[in-house]
């Protein structure tokens, strides 16, 4: 990619990136908005007199409900530090809530959609858009992590949500998938410069070795259109803002965080599981 590239790619980021948020975030509400405008309510203040308590924190005896609530208000006012800590607490069970109920949904990849140990100890899902810069910058850590650890499976979850370009890589990645060769296609276009445009599919469509005329029909396939809305509802039931995104073990990664924080994810998920 050129230095015009990548800046015209630069530029135009802001309003791809304002498509990917319509488009993943529910229109309800956002993520968190619940807890920002119920601080006062019973289960936060529940909270924070746990956290309190946690934190050895002296709060006077509370004779009644409305006595508690006074009794934990005061202690706040003391030690407002407990309300991030308690806040935090919060979102990580709503967090760990939603990846259980989800779990299988999220881990069990799209026919060949996948790659590293089958026997693996932890799974690290990957939400991406073939389109997204930060997606492309990321595939070195990962590659790094598959190449460090032999008890690490990757999932990939194709979320085209930056354009019908996106969409029609992904109806061909997903094709590659059912074809047994979605590392070869994933890899050729992450590595391939410029715009997605139809000859660039075409050129990565030959490079991976697929079967053309099995990719024209895919491209119209029910099951990779099931698939991709499969994906985006996912995002949207994770409260996923953009791509990339992970999630391994207890815990969603949101940009293109790093390998150090993607290893320390995986340790994190591995110790949890051996507890």
């Amino acid at each position: 990619m050129t230095d015009t590239e990548v800046s015209a790619e630069s530029e135009s980021r802001p309003s791809g990136w304002a498509r990917a948020k319509a488009a993943l975030i529910p229109p309800s509400a956002a993520h968190w908005g619940w807890w920002a405008a119920g601080l006062g309510m019973g289960l936060t203040i529940a909270t924070v007199a746990v956290t309190l308590a946690g934190r050895s924190v002296t709060a006077p005896a509370p004779a009644g409900g409305k006595a508690m609530e006074i009794a934990v208000k005061d202690a706040i006012l003391a030690n407002p530090e407990v309300i991030p800590e308690a806040i935090n607490r919060l979102q990580q069970r709503e967090v760990e809530k939603l990846l259980a109920s989800n779990r299988e949904a999220i881990e069990t990849p799209f026919a060949g959609a996948w790659t590293g140990a089958k026997d693996a100890d932890v799974v690290l899902v990957e939400f991406f858009d073939y389109n997204c810069p930060y997606c492309r910058q990321s595939v070195a850590d990962v590659e790094r992590l598959l190449a460090e650890d032999p008890k690490l499976k990757v999932v990939y979850r194709d979320m085209p949500v930056l354009g019908p370009d996106s969409e029609r890589f992904a109806r061909a990645s997903l094709s590659a998938a059912e074809q047994g060769r979605y590392r070869g296609f994933y890899s050729n276009v992450f590595r391939g410069q410029g715009a997605l445009s139809q000859e660039r599919l075409i050129r990565s469509v030959r490079a991976a070795g697929l079967n053309e005329a099995q990719v024209a029909t895919d491209l119209s396939s029910k099951a990779i259109e099931a698939e991709i809305r499969k994906n985006l509802d996912l995002g949207r039931a994770l409260g996923l803002t953009g791509t990339p995104s992970y999630v391994v073990g207890n815990r969603i990664l949101s940009g293109a965080v790093g390998y150090e924080e993607l290893k320390a994810a995986i340790e994190e998920a591995r110790k949890a599981d051996a507890a």
